[in-house]
């Protein structure tokens, strides 16, 4: 008998604790999830960003606002920065990280327009889209780019120096690397005014990967051959920096005519100091804000919205977001960088006396 009461009393105690169990199981799969699973659950899109070099000051810029952007929009979403220090080996393999870390949308701001086909191919085989910032990467099918009218950035360097004369009617052009695509159609723009006013071009010089010394040290050695040159177009603001130091040293500032492209802060300095003409500013909180918009996008499969035309990247006729540049001269200096904050007016005029 006492042997059937303690059969009972363990049967029990068996089905009491299977109950226990079933029901501790329970709670932790609604209550408790599993940490792992939580942590999967709570992390956000994942972005990877290729920048071909920080020294080139507008890079920082676009950076820091595209990476602030992508925050507004999603608060978990993470991007991923590599800098490429103008190495297309080292953005190769910079890119290829990003892939292996399975990001969701690559976003590139590319050293050489023709290299990067290859990898963008990886990218895509293994479903990642893939956004062109600013310049455009041929014959890879990007799923996006976005930039400014760079014909029109040419347009507006040359129309610049013809408002300002030129009796001389020559003209020296100190280009970035025809790796970039952006070089070539800022010279289209700028050499179709050149043609249109009748101005000679004396030469085009080319600065591999935007190294502004290489322009620097063309115009050391050229000094006698720009005795009847009128202007200098330079490729960015960069270029336009160590060419006026140049021309400086030389005794010769003041007396050619630049141009440049960025809104750099020294150039904005020397346009409201008399020594240069403009510079195309390119407002990046536009083009970065609509970089984060499309990447996110992208980045959740959803349809792109608002996109209208093509570009034809040698192969394939790829989306494209074309936003307008402007001409930023001592006359407007004030309403564009200015009051848009991209620079701060005492910083702007920082070597300019008061009138008061």
């Amino acid at each position: 008998m006492k042997a059937l009461c303690r059969k009972s009393l363990l049967r029990r105690a068996f089905i009491l604790l299977l109950v226990c169990m079933i029901c501790f199981t329970a709670c932790t799969s609604e209550g408790e999830q599993d940490p792992e699973k939580e942590k999967e659950e709570k992390t956000g899109i994942k972005i990877g960003m290729s920048v071909d070099s920080f020294i080139i000051e507008r890079w920082r810029r676009d950076c820091d606002v595209f990476v602030s952007k992508v925050k507004e929009y999603d608060s978990n979403a993470d991007v991923l920065v590599q800098n490429a220090n103008g190495d297309i080996e080292t953005q190769k393999s910079q890119i290829r990280y990003l892939i292996e870390k399975k990001v969701d949308v690559l976003v590139i701001v590319c050293i050489d327009s023709e290299s990067l086909n290859d990898v963008c191919y990886e990218a895509k085989t293994a479903g990642i889209p893939i956004i062109a910032y600013d310049r455009l990467i041929k014959n890879s099918n990007v799923d996006l780019y976005i930039s400014f009218d760079n014909e029109k950035v040419g347009t507006l360097m040359g129309e610049a120096l013809i408002e300002e004369g030129l009796p001389n009617r020559r003209v020296l052009m100190l280009s970035g690397p025809t790796e970039d695509n952006n070089v070539l159609m800022v010279e289209k723009g700028f050499k179709d005014v050149m043609k249109q006013h009748g101005i000679m071009i004396k030469d085009c010089v080319h600065a591999a990967g935007w190294r502004a010394e290489e322009s620097a040290s063309y115009v050391s050695q050229h000094l006698t051959e720009l005795s009847d040159v009128d202007a200098i177009m330079c490729g960015n603001d960069n270029i336009a920096t160590t060419t006026i130091r140049t021309l400086a040293e030389a005794r010769m500032a003041g007396k050619i005519k630049i141009v440049g492209q960025d809104a750099d802060l020294e150039a904005c300095q020397r346009i409201v100091e008399g020594t240069q003409v403009m510079t195309v500013y390119k407002p990046v909180e536009k083009l970065a804000q609509a970089a984060a918009e499309y990447a996110i996008q992208l980045a959740e499969n959803k349809t792109l919205t608002g996109v209208n035309d093509t570009i034809f990247d040698g192969t394939y006729n790829v989306p494209y977001i074309c936003l307008d540049p402007i001409a930023v001269t001592k006359d407007n200096i004030d309403e564009t960088v200015i009051d848009s904050g991209f620079h701060l007016r005492e910083d702007v005029y920082m070597n300019v006396p008061d009138e008061d």
